[in-house]
């Protein structure tokens, strides 16, 4: 028998229409009150943990996540959180880095409509959620749409359609079919060993996309504020250097020993700072590519990177150095669409 955990965060899936538009308010026994029956293979326990619009959620939700599943860890075999979808993506980067060698999966999923309303996703994505989380498999990933994506290459491309989510940079893991999971990529089983919650994180991150016109003196407000930026550059990685120079203010940055992360503003491929001149005169010594993550992935990872040092060099080396949870780049080919 398989003994399952949901935890439950608010979120369209858990939301009534209130006087001011949709808003969370059913709990956790109401969300399993609308499943199935169990069956004789399953024991599902549930917790409200929270009950908030994923638009609230903050860093200090996702410890209070990871902690409860630590806690209740040894307890099952599997763990299931319903989240609202506008952050969902983050909260599965951030659980990614925060649950270090996990042996049992985590699957975090939601619903674009709400759980009593015609028409509603919800009841197909948690009956796949539990599913996937009776897998005999490890680490976190988001089911969502009959579709299993690894926790840090989620990124929710739509606003109101069912398939709100795609794999970014990475293949879909699974899709599931009723009961039957298709695996798609091969992925790490069950393994043996003590988790480790990493809660030392620092959410002290900016996030700068840049547009025609940005002036270079943003910089120096972020300078004053923030130990981490994460800069969305154009295409490959270029940044602006006539005109209004972003250059000097970035290179101020690095000298007060904050850590400035490149990525682009395209959703696929990545970046690479070595294939133009507006790439390659910021591609210095303590400037962080971002290679192929997203940037849910990318500021969760610089947050609980930063959580451990202020070194530059450190930092560097750790945001470049692919861990397990960050998943190495797929070749196109290779690339499977649902």
């Amino acid at each position: 028998m398989k003994r399952i955990l949901l935890l439950a965060t608010g979120g369209t899936i858990a939301s009534v229409q209130g006087k001011d538009g949709l808003t969370p308010g059913i709990t956790d026994k109401d969300l399993v009150g609308y499943l199935p029956e169990n069956n004789e293979e399953l024991l599902l326990h549930s917790i409200n943990l929270m009950n908030l619009d994923s638009t609230n959620m903050q860093p200090e939700y996702w410890l209070e996540i990871a902690r409860t599943i630590y806690n209740k860890y040894d307890q099952y075999d599997g763990f299931v959180i319903t989240h609202g979808t506008d952050t969902l993506g983050y909260t599965s980067a951030a659980l990614s880095y925060i649950l270090q060698s996990l042996a049992k999966p985590v699957i975090i999923t939601g619903s674009m409509v709400p759980i009593d309303f015609d028409g509603t996703d919800a009841k197909k994505n948690m009956v796949d959620a539990i599913r996937f989380a009776c897998e005999n498999v490890c680490g976190v990933y988001v089911v969502f749409d009959g579709k299993v994506i690894s926790g840090t290459r989620a990124v929710k491309v739509r606003s109101k359609s069912y398939n709100a989510f795609m794999s970014i940079n990475y293949p879909y893991i699974a899709r599931i079919e009723g009961s039957e999971v298709v695996y798609l990529t091969n992925i790490p089983v069950s393994k043996s060993g003590p988790l480790k919650l990493d809660t030392s994180i620092c959410s002290n991150v900016f996030v700068l996309k840049l547009f025609p016109g940005l002036t270079p003196e943003v910089f120096d407000y972020i300078k004053q504020s923030f130990r981490g930026v994460v800069i969305e550059s154009y295409g490959n990685g270029g940044i602006p250097f006539e005109k209004r120079n972003l250059l000097p203010k970035i290179n101020e940055l690095i000298e007060a020993g904050i850590a400035v992360v490149i990525t682009t503003q395209c959703l696929e491929e990545g970046t690479d700072l070595q294939r133009y001149e507006v790439g390659r005169k910021i591609s210095k010594k303590f400037i962080i590519s971002s290679r192929d993550m997203n940037t849910e992935a990318i500021v969760t990872k610089l947050m609980w990177v930063l959580g451990k040092t202020n070194n530059l060099d450190q930092v560097k080396k750790m945001m470049e150095t692919p861990i397990a949870n960050d998943l190495q780049q797929i070749q196109e080919n290779d690339y499977v669409v649902l």
